[in-house]
Order: structure tokens, then sequence, then C-alpha cells
């Protein structure tokens, strides 16, 4: 399940549960849509997967008990700067990486 975290690991603004402006890689690294297309370039900072935008967890009990209520969205925190000039050789080699294995 997805623990919703509540920012932006990068620049740490609010990304609250039912935000539409928050990204998640497949390890759940979250980061707002700006950070995500314009800083990081969709290339994760932690593992170098790309982002897809974080699905909202209802808040309403509509099914089943599946809702917000039930299972809350993460409280702690998670803030870590990225170092841009690092970051971008990372993800120049994981970008290359992904278009040499497309071919």
């Amino acid at each position: 399940m997805l623990s919703l975290r509540p920012n932006c690991e990068h620049c740490n603004i609010d990304l609250p549960a039912n935000s539409e402006q928050a990204k998640v890689c497949s390890f759940e690294c979250t980061f707002c849509v700006s950070c995500a297309d314009d800083i990081l370039k969709n290339c994760c900072p932690n593992c170098g997967g790309g982002f897809q935008f974080r699905p909202i967890r209802p808040s309403m009990d509509f099914k089943d008990g599946n809702y917000l209520g039930r299972y809350p969205a993460q409280v702690d925190r998670l803030y870590k700067p990225v170092n841009i000039t690092e970051h971008v050789k990372f993800a120049e080699r994981v970008l290359d990486l992904k278009f040499t294995q497309e071919k």
C-alpha cells in the first residue's frame, strides 16, 4: 500500500494525500511535479527510475473500508534536497542507459 508521503523530498513543499501535484517512483520516492519534471528530468535521484502521478486515496469509505480514514497518509517528512550537479551526471548516465536498452 502506498505510504502517501506528505512532502516533496527536494523542495519540501506540502503534498497532502489529495494532492494532484505529487509524483512517485516505484520505490515511492515522492517529489512535486515541478521538481520531478523540471529539475530531475523524470529520473529519480535515488533509484534512476521514472515518475508517475501518485494516485489519490479516497477520503470517504466507498467500499470495504478502503479509504484514507482507515489507511492514513504517512506523517513523517523526508527532506533531502538533491545535489543538482551530481544529479545531472547521474541522470545523463541513466537516460543514456535507458536509451541504449530501447534499441
